[in-house]
Parts: C-alpha cells; sequence; structure tokens
C-alpha cells in the first residue's frame, strides 16, 4: 500500500487553505469585517476598533513535507516564493503546549506574502509553515491541526498600540463575545501578539482573531493571559511562570520607575543620538551624549524591556516607540515626558492630599495653581503648550467634521473660534484643511503669541485673528466654536460660567464642538479614568461622561445633538444653542 496518494490530497487541501485565505484578504475591508466577527459591534465601539485597527492579514498553519514544497505551494497560488521567513515563537509554543512536544522538536516558520485589498491596501497572507517529512513522528500533529485548524485567524494591526488604549480595544473585543485565547511576545520581529477566540455565532469561517501590536506590551499581555486563565482555573498549559498577583502588584508600584527612565532618556538627548537602524555599541552612545557607560547600559536594558529601543548583539538601537521621543520627530511627544518625569511627577506625590481634601496635590507642593505657575515660567509655559500639542494625533479627523465641512463650503467665508486654543495646533489644522475658513484664537497673551508663530509658519495666519484675554472675552459673532481639552480643567461651575460665555457669543445658527475624553458607562479599560485621576491631582477638574456633558450644556442653554469619537480615546461633542419651547396656546 502506497502513501503516495494521502499526501498528495494533504498538500492539495493545504493550498486550497491557502489559496482561500489569499481570497479572503483581497476582498474584505476593515469596516466591513469587525461586525461580521463580533455580531452587534456597532456604534462608538465599531468606530473605536475600525479606527484604532487595520486589518492586516489572514493566517493559517501549513505542513510542507520540505522548503520545496512550500516553495510550490506559494506558487500554486500566485504568491511570492522568495518571501523572507523567520522563526515563530508564538506558534511553535502554542503547538507545544497543545501536543506535550518539546518545542526543539518544532521547526515553525512565519512568512508573510504580500497580498492587496480591495481598495489597494498592502496586506498579507501570513503562512505558519511546520515541516513534516514523511513518516515522521509529526504527522499526528499535521491531521489534528488540519482538522481542528486552531491556528487559522484573522489579524488586525494596531495603530499607535499606547498600552491604555491597548487594553480598551482588548476590552471592546471581550464586550462583544471574544474570549482571550492566549498570545506572546516574539522578539524576532519586536511585535506582541494577542489572540482572541471569536463567538459562536460569528458570520466567518474563522475562529480566532489576532491583535498585533509593535513593541513589547508584556504587561498587557500578562492581563490578557490573566483573564484567559483566571486564578483557580488554569489550563492544563498554564506555565508556572505566568505572572502571580503579588508580581502584578510588584509591576504596577514600579511604575514610577517607567515614568522615570522614559523622562531621563528624553532629557539626556538619547533618542536623538540612536540610530532606528543600526545598532550602537554603549560605549559609544555614552561618548556622545556624556554619560556614564556602565550606568547608560543599565537605563538602555531596562528601556529595551518597555520596547522604547531594542537589545542586540552590537548594542541599543531606537524603536518606532523611541522615534516619538525625538525633538523634531512629527508629533513628537517628549514634551509630554519632560512633563509627566517633572512638574507632574512631583504632584502626584500629593495625591493623598488630592483625594483626603478635593484640593489640587498641584497647589500644596508648589504653592500656587498650575497655570499661574506655568504662566510665571516662560521655558515651563513653554513646555506645557508644546505637552498638549503632543497630543495632536486626537485632533486629526476633526476637520473632517461635518460641522466644519459645512462651515468651509458656505459662499461667505465662515468663522472658527477657537476658546482657550493654545499655541493654535487645532486650529491650523482646521484652517489648513478649510483654505476658505477664517479663525480667531483666543487665549492668555503668552500663549497667544506662540499661535501667531506657529500659524504664519503654516501659511494660514493672514486668515487669523488674535484675542488676548480670559473666558469672559469670547468673541461673538462665530460661526463654529471650538472647546479643546478646556472643560476637563474646572470644577462644574466653572464650566457652566464658561459654556455660559460661549452660548452669550454664539449667534442662533452657530455650532460648538467640544473635545474631551469621555468616562465609559461601563467600567471598560479608558484614557479617561486616567486623566480623571491625572485632573484631580493637578487642577482640581475631572474627565465625565456624556451625559454629564449634556446636562452643563442643558444649565447653559445648550443642546447636546451628537458626539464621535476620535483617537486617544477623545471624543468630539456637538452643542447647538437650545430651542426655547413654544408656549402651550390651546385652551382648555
Amino acid at each position: 500500500m502506497t502513501t503516495t496518494f494521502p499526501d498528495k490530497t494533504l498538500l492539495l487541501d493545504d493550498i486550497a487553505g491557502l489559496r482561500a485565505a489569499a481570497r479572503f484578504v483581497r476582498e474584505h475591508d476593515s469596516v466591513a469585517l469587525l461586525p461580521l466577527l463580533l455580531p452587534g459591534l456597532d456604534g462608538p465601539d465599531l468606530q473605536a476598533l475600525a479606527g484604532h485597527c487595520r486589518f492586516a492579514h489572514a493566517g493559517l498553519l501549513l505542513f510542507p513535507p520540505d522548503a520545496d514544497s512550500l516553495r510550490a505551494q506559494l506558487a500554486a497560488c500566485g504568491l511570492d516564493i522568495d518571501t523572507p521567513s523567520h522563526p515563530s515563537v508564538v506558534v511553535r509554543d502554542r503547538l507545544a503546549r497543545r501536543h506535550g512536544r518539546d518545542p526543539a522538536e518544532l521547526d515553525v516558520q512565519i512568512l508573510r506574502p504580500r497580498v492587496y485589498g480591495p481598495a489597494g491596501q498592502r496586506r498579507a497572507v501570513e503562512v505558519f509553515a511546520l515541516t513534516v517529512p514523511p513518516h515522521s513522528g509529526l504527522e499526528p500533529i499535521a491531521a489534528h491541526e488540519r482538522t481542528h485548524r486552531h491556528e487559522a485567524h484573522l489579524a488586525f494591526e494596531i495603530e499607535h498600540p499606547e498600552p491604555l488604549a491597548l487594553r480598551g480595544l482588548c476590552a471592546i473585543l471581550v464586550r462583544h463575545g471574544a474570549r482571550p485565547d492566549g498570545g506572546g511576545y516574539n522578539p524576532h520581529e519586536d511585535g506582541t501578539v494577542l489572540y482572541f477566540t471569536l463567538p459562536d455565532d460569528a458570520a466567518c469561517d474563522y475562529g480566532r482573531l489576532e491583535l498585533y501590536a509593535r513593541g513589547d506590551h508584556r504587561d498587557t499581555l500578562a492581563a490578557h493571559l490573566d483573564h484567559r486563565d483566571p486564578p483557580g482555573r488554569r489550563s492544563p498549559g498554564f506555565r508556572p511562570g505566568a505572572r502571580q498577583p503579588a508580581e502584578t502588584l510588584l509591576h504596577l508600584l514600579t511604575g514610577a520607575w517607567t515614568t522615570q527612565a522614559i523622562a531621563a532618556f528624553a532629557r539626556l538627548g538619547l533618542p536623538d543620538a540612536i540610530d532606528t537602524r543600526t545598532a550602537q555599541r554603549t560605549e559609544d552612545l555614552a561618548r556622545s551624549t556624556g554619560t556614564h557607560p556602565r550606568s547608560l547600559a543599565t537605563l538602555l536594558r531596562y528601556l529595551a524591556m518597555l520596547g522604547v529601543v531594542a537589545e542586540e548583539q552590537e548594542g541599543f538601537r531606537l524603536t518606532e516607540l523611541g522615534v516619538l521621543l525625538r525633538a523634531d520627530a512629527p508629533g513628537s511627544m517628549r514634551p509630554l515626558a519632560l512633563m509627566y518625569g517633572g512638574p507632574f511627577y512631583r504632584s502626584f506625590g500629593g495625591l493623598d492630599h488630592a483625594v483626603r481634601t478635593g484640593a489640587p496635590a498641584f497647589d500644596e507642593i508648589f504653592g500656587e495653581n498650575h497655570f499661574d505657575h506655568f504662566a510665571r515660567d516662560p521655558r515651563l509655559a513653554s513646555l506645557f503648550d508644546q505637552s498638549m500639542a503632543a497630543s495632536s494625533r486626537m485632533f486629526q479627523p476633526l476637520p473632517d467634521h461635518p460641522v466644519i465641512t459645512a462651515a468651509g463650503r458656505v459662499p461667505a467665508p465662515a468663522t472658527v473660534v477657537d476658546v482657550a486654543g493654545g499655541n493654535g495646533e487645532l486650529l491650523g489644522l482646521i484652517l489648513t484643511a478649510h483654505p476658505r475658513l477664517r479663525g480667531v484664537l483666543l487665549e492668555r497673551p503668552h500663549a497667544v503669541e506662540a499661535a501667531r508663530r506657529r500659524l504664519d509658519a503654516a501659511g494660514c495666519g493672514a486668515r487669523c485673528a488674535y484675542r488676548p484675554g480670559d473666558f469672559a472675552d469670547v468673541p461673538s459673532g462665530g460661526d463654529v466654536y471650538v472647546l479643546s481639552r478646556v472643560l476637563h480643567d474646572w470644577d462644574d461651575d466653572r464650566c457652566r460660567e464658561i459654556l455660559r460665555h460661549c452660548a452669550r457669543a454664539m449667534p442662533a445658527h452657530a455650532d460648538l464642538l467640544v473635545v474631551e475624553r469621555l468616562l465609559p458607562g461601563d467600567g471598560s479599560p479608558s484614557l479617561a479614568t486616567a486623566w480623571d485621576l491625572h485632573m484631580l491631582c493637578n487642577v482640581g477638574g475631572r474627565e465625565r461622561s456624556a451625559d454629564h456633558y449634556a446636562r452643563l450644556l442643558a444649565d447653559a442653554g445648550l443642546e447636546l445633538v451628537g458626539h464621535s469619537p476620535l483617537p486617544l480615546d477623545a471624543h468630539v461633542l456637538h452643542a447647538r444653542r437650545a430651542v426655547a419651547a413654544e408656549p402651550d396656546t390651546r385652551r382648555s
């Protein structure tokens, strides 16, 4: 009896699966695909996932008898036979646990031949290849995996994987029926993989979903694995080294070290000295930055654990995450690192005072409120304005908001009034996107000058007027008013006062756009929850829910029309002047 026929049949099955995966990747896009995977997903949750996650590939596990057979399979499906490969640590370890084998027996390679989406998006088919020679002891593994398709999945790559945003996306998936199903960190490509099992009613032949985040996100991964295997209900494959409560708490307690390590990295100018492609020796970096070699190595090893740099045999190189700390990087977050590792770091030492009294810890530590403190120090004032602009990614979609788009199309030039508009970052985006619009920026005198320079440099200063002043000076006659990250600085009474100043200045036709983070109503992880604590500690303000903002607007004679999500867990709330109820003239 010969085994030739069954071997050919199995090879054809692999080719059929590979061809189907390539076709699936070519035909689908994120917005249409996500509700198929998570039935009932819509509204803000769909917008949040689709806004942060890019459909990247369909993945499957193949079992070629040798490298030439794998190349033949790729060729048969019209895929690049010269696609490079590297070891797959995550899938190798999953197979080893599932089948009780030594990982060293399983040579699993990963390669991603390129495929293009319906609008030309660059995607891939992710192929895991376990070489199974004929008559080898690995044939039972291949037979089982072909039947159950454990590794077949659809993957979404996360744009800008900040830790809290990553956890928030995981929470949305779980809320809509996805179940955590393992994951891992692949040091060969410096990427973290989080797997989920899809709901049983998913309208798709794939049973698993992967979130892929560049960098080493081990804290998020640990929480993900703990969710999969809660204490007292560990799976048979549970590893004794998985994080226990004491270890988790220890990682949380040392979070301050992370803040200071990143801040010191930025203060010392290291991000600008380290190359992104070629690893550099610690001794050379110490010489160019004036630092102590052994101490610098200690810092860099810690930062490598965080994914800010990558450690290689030749030394250290800067990662995509670390690039954000360069002084001249687009969207640089260096000012945030200096603020969070500087004045705001010191203020958090008095958090217990804020919780006990309700008064900002910043005032207790520095003897004055943070606005006055920064205003007296031009260097700090400039750093604060730069740090606010460092989160400008949340603004990127705002110029496309229907209210602003409509204002940009009216025959007579419309005016956008940016109330407390900082250094003009947001107003500049809006005016650049809509050449017919005019702008007015209301700010403190020192900030007005910074905004004037920025808007002139952006080429739209001629269309902008500047009003030094306070909230009582909101100019009248605008068509669109913007309050971006202003209200969370203040308590409810001050917010009502600010909103009333805006309402008095707004003509009947005008719109108000409020940019803030919204506290989730279901307790899911959110940057808003973290910033709520930050506001308590530093300014005495707070983050709020959409319903809370609706009440504040109503108290000022304004009506919340709706809200839509922005990046970094922000939202834009749209309000208009409330229409006075007409008196009831019916006779009784």
